[in-house]
C-alpha cells in the first residue's frame, strides 16, 4: 500500500469511524434517557451488576486474537477459522459457566432476580463468539463505512424493542431485550452483508502462532476489563443496586464523548499504526500528530460534559437522577485520559511487546487495589478521586515504556497536548461560571452553556490558528464538500 493510498484509508477510517462511533452513542444515549424517564434507578443497578461477568467471559472468548489478526500483514483463511471455531467453542463453554454459575451471583448481590437475568443475558457470549471474526475482518481493511451502517440500524432497533417493552411495563427485562436484540441483529447483517465464510478447518500451527502475541493480550484486557468493572462490583456489593444504578448513569453519560473518541482512536490507529511499523521516523509522526489532535478533542468534550453536568441530567432525565451528577463531574477527569492511554499501549503492541503491555497492566491493577479499599471505606466519591490518581500514574507508565520505543518520551508529549489541555480547561471554567450566574430553568441554561462553549472552542482555535483544531477542521470540511460534489 502507497503513503498515500495510506494517509486517505487513515482519513476515511477515521472519518466513518468516528461517524460510526458519534451515531452509535447519540443514539444509545437517547435511548438511554428515555429509559431512564420509564425505569429506576435500580433496575439499571441489576444489570450494572452482570457487566463484570460478562464482560471478564468476553475477553477469554476474543482471548486477544482480533488484535493479533489485525497485526499480522497476510492472513489465511486457515488463520481465520481456526479463530472463528476457538471463539465459538469459548463462547458456548462461558455461556454454561455463566448459566450454572448465576444462583451464587445472585446470592452474592442478594437479589433474587439476579438468577435468571444472568442466565438469559448470558446468551449474549453467543452472539458475539459469532461475530468477532466478521469485524475483525472488517477492521483489517480499515473499513468502518459499513461497520458504522451496521451498528446504527443494530442499535435503533434494539431501542424499539427496549423502549416498547418499557412502556409496557417489563421493567429490567426491557434492558435485558435491548442488548440482545442489539448483539444478534449486528451479527446477523455483519453475515449478511460481509461475504465471508469459515472453512472446515483448525490449525493447530495458526492456533499457536496467533495465541502467542495474543495471549498477553488476553491476559491484559482481562486484567483492564476486571478493572473497569470492579467499580460496579464493589458498590452493587456494598452500597445497593439504587446507588449502582446512579453510578452506572453516570458512567454512561461520561462515556458519551469518552468511548466515541476512545473507540475510534483504538480501532483506527492500531491497524494505521501496524502498517508503518517498519519505518520509525513516520510511525513517530503519525503516532504524535494522534496524539495532539485526539486529546484536544478528548480534553474539550470531557471539559464541557462536567461544566453543563447538572443541567443536562436534570433537563434529560430529571430530579430522580440527582444524586449521579457529582459522579458525572468527578468520571470526566477519569474519561479525558481514557484515549491517551488506549494510544500508548496501542504503541506498544504495534512494536510487538504485548509482553510489556501484560507487565504493565499487572503493575497498575495492583495500584488499583488501594482505591478500591478506599471506596468501601470511604464512600464512591472519593473512589473515584483514587481513580483519577490511578489514571495519572498509569499514564507515566504507558507513556514511559511505549516512548522509549519510538522516541517521544512523556515529556515531549505532554508539551504537545498542553495547549489543547488549557483550552479546554479555559472553555469549562468559563461555562460552567456562566451557569452559575445564569438564572434560567435548566433547559435554557443547558442550550446557552453549549453555545457558549462550542463559540469559545472556535473562536479560540481561529485566533489562535491552534494547529489540532485546524487539522480536524480542514478533514470534516473536506469530507463534507466531497460527499456534497458526489450528490451533485
Amino acid at each position: 500500500m502507497t503513503e498515500a493510498t495510506l494517509k486517505q484509508k487513515t482519513i476515511t477510517g477515521f472519518f466513518w469511524s468516528f461517524i460510526d462511533s458519534f451515531a452509535n452513542q447519540i443514539l444509545i444515549f437517547i435511548i438511554g434517557i428515555i429509559l431512564a424517564r420509564l425505569l429506576t434507578p435500580k433496575e439499571f443497578g441489576l444489570i450494572g451488576m452482570i457487566a463484570i461477568f460478562i464482560s471478564v467471559s468476553e475477553s477469554f472468548i476474543n482471548s486477544g486474537f482480533s488484535q493479533a489478526l489485525i497485526r499480522k500483514k497476510a492472513c489465511t483463511d486457515n488463520d481465520l477459522s481456526t479463530v472463528f471455531f476457538f471463539n465459538i467453542i469459548a463462547g458456548i463453554f462461558f455461556f454454561a459457566i455463566l448459566f450454572f454459575g448465576a444462583p451464587t451471583i445472585s446470592t452474592f448481590f442478594n437479589e433474587p432476580q439476579l438468577k435468571v437475568l444472568v442466565r438469559v443475558l448470558g446468551t449474549v457470549l453467543i452472539i458475539d463468539a459469532l461475530t468477532i471474526i466478521q469485524r475483525t475482518i472488517l477492521t483489517r481493511r480499515i473499513d468502518f463505512k459499513l461497520q458504522t451502517k451496521i451498528s446504527v440500524i443494530s442499535i435503533f432497533f434494539s431501542g424499539i424493542v427496549g423502549i416498547s417493552m418499557a412502556f409496557m411495563g417489563f421493567g429490567v427485562w426491557s434492558l435485558v431485550a435491548k442488548t440482545l436484540s442489539q448483539r444478534g441483529m449486528n451479527s446477523l447483517l455483519l453475515w449478511l452483508l460481509n461475504k465471508w465464510h469459515p472453512v472446515l478447518i483448525f490449525s493447530k500451527k495458526s492456533f499457536r502462532e496467533l495465541f502467542s502475541f495474543g495471549s498477553k493480550l488476553l491476559a491484559s484486557g482481562l486484567l483492564d476489563t476486571i478493572y473497569r468493572n470492579i467499580y460496579y462490583l464493589v458498590i452493587g456489593k456494598y452500597f445497593s443496586a439504587q446507588e449502582l444504578g446512579y453510578y452506572t448513569r453516570a458512567d454512561q453519560f461520561k462515556n458519551l464523548p469518552s468511548a466515541n473518541v476512545n473507540g475510534i482512536i483504538s480501532r483506527v490507529s492500531y491497524p494505521v499504526l501496524s502498517q508503518l511499523q517498519d519505518d520509525p521516523v513516520k510511525l513517530k509522526a503519525g503516532y504524535k500528530k494522534l496524539i495532539k489532535n485526539t486529546m484536544f478533542i478528548a480534553f474539550v468534550m470531557m471539559a464541557g460534559m462536567a461544566a453543563v453536568s447538572e443541567p443536562m441530567v436534570i433537563t434529560l432525565i430529571g430530579e430522580k437522577w440527582r444524586p449521579s451528577i457529582i459522579y458525572l463531574q468527578l468520571l470526566c477527569f477519569v474519561g479525558a485520559m481514557y484515549p491517551l492511554h488506549a494510544l500508548n499501549l496501542n504503541m506498544l503492541n504495534v512494536r510487538g511487546r504485548s509482553d510489556l503491555f501484560l507487565n504493565l497492566e499487572i503493575i497498575k491493577k495492583i495500584l488499583a487495589i488501594p482505591t478500591i479499599i478506599i471506596g468501601i471505606i470511604w464512600g464512591i466519591k472519593i473512589m473515584i478521586l483514587g481513580m483519577w490518581l490511578n489514571s495519572i500514574i498509569a499514564y507515566y507508565l504507558n507513556s514511559f515504556y511505549s516512548g522509549r520505543l519510538i522516541k517521544y518520551p512523556m515529556k515531549e508529549q505532554v508539551i504537545d497536548i498542553l495547549p489543547g489541555f488549557l483550552l479546554a480547561l479555559l472553555m469549562g471554567i468559563s461555562v460552567f461560571l456562566s451557569g452559575r450566574f445564569l438564572h434560567a430553568d435548566y433547559f435554557v441554561k443547558l442550550i446557552v452553556q453549549v453555545i457558549l462553549g462550542i463559540l469559545m472552542v472556535l473562536g479560540i482555535g481561529e485566533l489562535f490558528k491552534f494547529q489540532p483544531y485546524l487539522e480536524l477542521r480542514g478533514i470534516v470540511l473536506t469530507k463534507t464538500f466531497k460527499k456534497n460534489n458526489v450528490r451533485q
